[in-house]
């Protein structure tokens, strides 16, 4: 009987195929008390000097298929396995505890992938997936066990598993048509990899692809983020000529993603990629962004053992600003504390981190670490066209502090003999309901606004956008949120600045026409979509999608908005 599951489309795309399980073991070590501490660590040295072999190999496969930027995910395992607060700390509890290096190793992994996997950022909760990654080859290794035969899966396979890391998805043969699984997001690297190949997956499945047995035969919508297992005829019939005229379209709109966005009526719609790290930056070329709409610079900070110096953050920012030459990429000031944990940082255990100590609080709590990522950007800003953003602004005095310290490091730096950009925007990110309600105020303060629907509608609809029991609620289409995103448009139009939007909802093609209505003049998103939400713009008449807006805000929820804007 064919059944229909639902999860997290995580790359799009339709395509058909037949089940095959990706079954790993998973390893379990025994522990005991070892009286030569300095044997079980050469033993580890080994392990890891195997892992470094494997994960070269992988390195270069992924390269080959894939291009150096989405290989270069490797280069933070091989990182991994030189880190001293990776394999340095088990080098340390084998000497210190006496515990067995297979022991040791189990142990360091679960806690620095649970670290990870806590934080609020969805980008560095999936790099808990590299950790684990790591750590669960370099424990094979000890153990002598043996991964998973990648040459079980032939052309047409669906891998069905558990959890699926890089080293897993760089090992995919020609031909794969999809990837399901029971955990992971749309930020884990083995979802960034899938949409770079082109291979449809819905991630998040949960206890129920237990239902899925090897052999049946599943369609899967990483778009909608369904699978559906054995189908009948009919429907199988139906999918093949949705395949067809998907890839054709597909086709047409990269192609046609090298020509800006302009709407039917000549209205000129800015199309960005978010990016999370240095290695974001091929795709969204290749993908013909416009610029940089979210450059998070939290990467620099979490996957550090250290405050990364004025020097390290300036080498990161001017990579990506000269990649982009002229166009503009909007680098996002940290936005970390509270909710963030950082070992070497040592902040307070707040009871609600949502509503706590973080971003630009935590910045202007702590001026000395602020103006050196100030520096490192203002000195960056010569390689290309910076705009900077203070993230989780809540009123004007936060602005103002802001800026102060900006032109402080300016005044510095100018000093100093070192040159800095004539001309740097300066905005902020609209995510807490006071910014939005407020937004006439604080666009007199700023060259430009950006509203990031995912912690705006966090916070609108109080419902934890990591809380599966009130995931249902938390929906960046309800009127409520779109009454907001209004409110900010028709401020920054009176005021005659840009406003842009860098969440999520950015990215869905069926809101494009509504966001435009909305009054949004950029819209940055994974970039991925972007040759989609292009051709959206081009068919989006303003005069229409004004209309559309205005019916739009006055619904009930977000269904209703979806409904109305797929009508129209």
């Amino acid at each position: 009987m064919s059944q229909t599951l639902q999860g997290v489309g995580a790359a799009p795309g339709l395509k058909l195929g037949q089940a095959v399980w990706w079954r790993k073991e998973k390893p379990v070590a025994p522990s005991r008390t070892i009286t030569d501490p300095k044997s079980e660590i050469e033993k580890l040295d080994q392990a890891i000097a195997q892992a470094k072999e494997q994960i070269e190999k992988l390195r270069e496969i992924a390269a080959e298929r894939m291009g150096e930027e989405e290989a270069a995910v490797f280069d933070a395992h091989f990182a991994f396995l030189d880190d001293p607060a990776f394999t340095g700390e088990m080098k340390n509890r084998i000497e210190n505890q006496k515990k067995n290096a297979e022991a040791v190793c189990q142990d360091v992994t679960e806690e620095m992938g649970a670290l990870m996997a806590s934080l609020d950022d969805e980008y560095m909760k999936a790099r808990a997936d590299d950790i684990r990654d790591v750590g669960s080859r370099l424990l094979l290794i000890l153990l002598g066990k043996q991964p998973f035969d990648p040459s079980l899966l032939t052309p047409g396979s669906v891998v069905i598993a558990e959890e699926l890391t890089p080293s897993d998805t760089a090992q995919f043969p020609e031909g794969v048509a999809g990837m399901v699984t029971a955990k992971g997001s749309k930020t884990a690297h083995a979802a960034i990899m899938a949409r770079t190949l082109g291979i449809p997956a819905v991630l998040g499945l949960g206890s129920k692809i237990e239902q899925i047995k090897d052999g049946d035969t599943i369609v899967v919508d990483g778009d909608k983020g369904t699978i559906q297992i054995n189908p009948d005829q009919d429907v199988i019939n139906r999918v093949r000529t949705q395949i067809e005229q998907q890839e054709k379209a597909r086709a047409l709109a990269l192609k046609e993603a090298k020509a800006e966005a302009k709407t039917a009526d000549g209205k000129r719609i800015q199309v960005f990629a978010n990016i999370g790290s240095l290695s974001d930056i091929e795709i969204a070329l290749k993908n013909h962004a416009e610029g940089v709409g979210l450059f998070r610079t939290e990467f620099l900070y979490l996957e550090n053992d250290h405050w990364p110096t004025e020097e390290e953050q300036y080498q990161a920012y001017a990579k990506v600003l000269s990649s982009f030459g002229e166009r503009p990429v909007v680098i996002r000031t940290l936005d970390i504390g509270g909710d963030k944990e950082l070992p070497y940082a040592k902040l307070p255990k707040e009871e609600n981190p949502f509503l706590g100590h973080r971003a630009i609080r935590f910045c202007l709590a702590n001026p000395d670490l602020f103006k050196t990522q100030l520096r490192a950007l203002l000195r960056a800003s010569v390689h290309g066209n910076l705009w900077i953003m203070f993230p989780m602004i809540e009123n004007c005095s936060e602005i103002r502090h802001a800026k102060a310290l900006l032109n402080e490091c300016r005044e510095e730096l100018i000093s100093e003999g070192v040159q800095v950009a004539d001309k740097i925007p300066v905005g902020i990110m609209v995510e807490i309901p006071a910014a939005a309600i407020a937004a006439d105020l604080l666009a007199k303060e700023v060259d430009f606004m950006s509203i990031g629907t995912n912690d705006l509608t966090q916070y609108t609809l109080a419902a934890d956008r990591g809380n599966e029991q009130v995931a249902h609620l938390y929906d960046a289409a309800h009127p409520a949120v779109l009454r907001l995103v209004k409110m900010t448009c028709d401020a920054a139009a009176k005021a005659n600045i840009l406003v842009g939007m860098c969440g999520e909802l950015a990215g869905d093609p069926s809101m494009t026409e509504l966001l435009i209505g909305l009054g949004l003049a950029e819209l940055s998103m994974s970039a991925s979509t972007i040759p989609e939400v292009k051709q959206q713009v081009r068919s989006t008449d303003t005069a229409e999608a004004k209309k559309l807006a205005e019916q739009a805000i006055l619904l009930e929820d977000g269904d209703q908005v979806r409904n109305l804007a797929k009508k129209g």
